[in-house]
């Protein structure tokens, strides 16, 4: 897409992966809504935004609820414009085996990663749609390609909403609205800080019997920033329909 000011929706954006793509937008010069629960982690993020030449919209936001999700579209729309480009980025995962899990643990990545980026989605979707131009981006993770035991419900949400993205895709031809999925490999982030030391010593111990988690090395939120951006500002007339990000495995000496 062109350079102009754009105004872009990041969900997700308190900290790591959500920030890292707040902050890279903003560099473009767009004006940037953040979405999330933590609101004076959103300020933080607010802040490097500003520092990097874009302009912040801070605002809480609960993903899994239809009604916050319209109230929050209705606000930027109003202050900032019309929304061009929205990236799903919030996202939850909760450890252990399937069958020790409560219910509601389950209900809840399934409202947070697959619910939800529908619902965030089938919002803006409509006015792009009239305007003949605007980008979805659907963050998803490469447990939707190599499933995780002992992540069950994530990999499955993180696979339906490929799924959904894929259908969506063919939905759009014509529309000049584009829906790209960015998948990502291991990252280095806050994301599994909810996590007790004992849960994540199993699953790294555990993981590589399936040849999962081969290496350690990991992404930086940067690097799938840098993906996000590539996406949404190709020119019109390119769809970039999924990409995968992985990081290198270490050099042997």
């Amino acid at each position: 897409m062109s350079s102009e000011s754009r105004v872009a929706i990041v969900t997700g954006a308190s900290s790591g992966i959500g920030r890292a793509i707040a902050v890279a937008l903003g560099s473009l010069g767009w004006k940037i809504a953040l979405g999330g629960r933590r609101a004076d982690k959103l300020d933080e993020t607010a802040g490097l935004v500003s520092e990097n030449g874009g302009e912040a919209f801070p605002r809480t936001l609960d993903v899994t609820d239809a009604v916050s999700i319209d109230a929050f579209v209705t606000t930027v729309a109003d202050v900032m414009g019309p929304v061009d480009v929205l990236v799903n980025n919030a996202g939850i995962a909760i450890p252990g085996p399937f069958w020790e899990l409560a219910p509601e643990q389950l209900e809840r990545e399934m409202r947070t990663n697959l619910l939800g980026p529908m619902l965030c989605a089938r919002r803006v979707l409509g006015p792009m749609i009239q305007r003949g131009r605007g980008d979805v981006v659907f963050v998803s993770s490469d447990t939707a390609r190599a499933p995780r035991p002992r992540m069950l419900g994530y990999s499955a949400t993180k696979a339906g909403i490929e799924v959904a993205a894929r259908a969506l895709v063919m939905e759009l031809e014509g529309t000049g609205v584009r829906a790209t999925t960015v998948r990502v490999g291991p990252t280095l982030t806050d994301f599994a800080s909810e996590w007790s030391s004992e849960q994540v010593d199993d699953l790294m111990s555990y993981w590589p019997k399936y040849g999962i988690q081969r290496h350690f090395n990991t992404l930086h939120p940067d690097d799938v920033a840098r993906a996000v951006v590539y996406a949404v500002t190709s020119p019109p007339g390119v769809h970039v329909d999924l990409i995968e990000v992985q990081p290198e495995a270490p050099t042997e000496p």
